[in-house]
């Protein structure tokens, strides 16, 4: 690895002191000017090359600059194919329809409406919890302990995080927060709590309008809700009047190896938001998912500028049309998962486990170190060995693991080994202090 002192680093970075807001966040972990990416790698200004297992906080899920959607979006680029188009009519909207509906929806049987709104995640929830009281006539949105589900106001209300909540500098009302599968220890169904508190009358939560979730939370911590848990909710939601929403954004997209999270649950979301990684190629959109009889929108009442990216669209097509028309990917994706599942486990076992454990799915996983120091630590400790990687949970106690989902086992097994090594040297050297 590359050495820099302090002054030459303070030189390298001297223009984003000075002109970027103090609210970048990502960057103060991973200090280095990145130029160039391929596959599952960063490459510094200094020429250091960095496994990512960050990838654009699961934006990035078939790598970086993947040579078939690369292909696509230039050869659309050089024959000057549309760029913007609000929500006009484009070849490159159809064709991302198309696939989308032949190679998804309608395998799943899932007969939904495609709604395209601004194109980040918090504008999707934005969307979907605007449709939901429009079409229940109600305010109520039940939402979840660990919750996260983006940082505009409405969005915000449903997101538990106390330190993000506290910057809107208001009131964020309209949601009832109920804890999640295992929230309160293993003894206690918090699904049966909630359909208590629906049924009772005298219970103080309003009827609500819709139930929204994420199978897996991703900022949350790792949380993983239970099959019979996630069918309960479904249940007590659909039998209280309410929509289901399921927030896919971090965990759709063969994170947790099927298309969508919650195909393993059996469930059928009246809505699903989806951004991330939904263009395939890290390009800013957001879809909607809508069962077609609860499209009750007039034309104009969501609106966004960039609704129309048509380079997202085209390298959106070529990532389904590459990697979802058979089962390989899935299928690479549940053997890789239970490879990083092993790893690190194996990891964890070497400690005491009100110390170190390991939770997650597929390939969403990470490990829980209990501090927020300690991981911080980390995860700076195995950035200087060559990995990029994310703090998560409710005090950043969670080293997060979001690599690539078509990285090679060899450059999985070799960042695993440097995190492992990282929380030896940070975790041994506390519990030889502590000793």
């Amino acid at each position: 690895m590359t050495d820099q002192s302090a002054p030459d680093r303070e030189e390298e970075f001297a223009i984003f002191n000075h002109l970027e807001s103090e609210v970048r966040s990502y960057a103060r972990r991973a200090p280095a000017v990145f130029t160039t990416a391929r596959g599952a790698q960063l490459f510094a200004r200094d020429g250091t090359a960095y496994l990512d297992f960050l990838m654009g906080c699961s934006s990035l899920n078939y790598g970086h600059n993947h040579p078939e959607l690369k292909s696509a979006l230039a050869d659309y680029i050089a024959r000057d194919g549309i760029t913007h188009s609000l929500d006009l009519y484009s070849e490159a909207k159809e064709s991302f329809l198309r696939e989308l509906d032949e190679t998804i929806l309608r395998p799943r049987q899932l007969d939904y409406i495609v709604q395209f709104p601004g194109p980040t995640g918090a504008n999707a929830v934005e969307a979907a919890l605007k449709l939901a009281r429009k079409i229940t006539g109600r305010s109520n949105i039940i939402a979840f302990t660990n919750g996260f589900h983006g940082l505009s106001l409405g969005a915000l209300s449903c997101t538990g995080s106390r330190y993000h909540r506290a910057a809107a500098g208001q009131l964020l009302g309209g949601v009832t927060r109920l804890p999640y599968d295992g929230y309160l220890g293993s003894s206690v169904d918090t699904a049966d709590y909630l359909d208590h508190l629906l049924s009772d009358p005298s219970s103080g939560v309003d009827v609500p309008a819709a139930v929204i979730l994420e199978t897996v939370q991703g900022e949350g911590g790792l949380n993983v809700a239970g099959t019979e848990w996630l069918q309960k909710v479904a249940a007590i939601a659909r039998s209280h009047g309410a929509l289901l929403i399921v927030d896919d954004i971090q965990a759709g997209v063969g994170r947790t190896d099927a298309f969508f999270s919650f195909e393993a649950s059996g469930l059928r979301p009246d809505i699903v938001t989806m951004a991330k990684s939904i263009s395939g190629y890290g390009l800013p959109m957001a879809v909607v998912l809508i069962d077609r009889l609860l499209d009750v929108w007039e034309p104009g009442e969501h609106t966004g500028t960039f609704r129309g990216n048509c380079h997202a669209f085209v390298t959106a097509r070529a990532a389904l049309e590459h990697f979802w028309r058979t089962d390989s990917l899935a299928a690479s994706v549940r053997e890789k998962g239970n490879l990083l599942k092993s790893r690190l486990e194996q990891i964890a076992q070497k400690y005491d486990p009100s110390r170190v454990s390991a939770k997650g799915r597929g390939m969403m996983r990470g490990i829980d170190l209990k501090s927020a120091e300690i991981a911080g630590q980390v995860v700076s400790t195995a950035f200087q060995n060559g990995v990029v990687l994310e703090a998560a949970g409710p005090k950043d106690e969670v080293v997060k693991c979001l690599p690539p989902l078509v990285i090679e086992e060899a450059q999985l097994s070799q960042g695993l080994d440097i995190l492992e090594d990282a929380i030896d040297s940070v975790v041994g050297s506390t519990v030889n202090t502590a000793a």
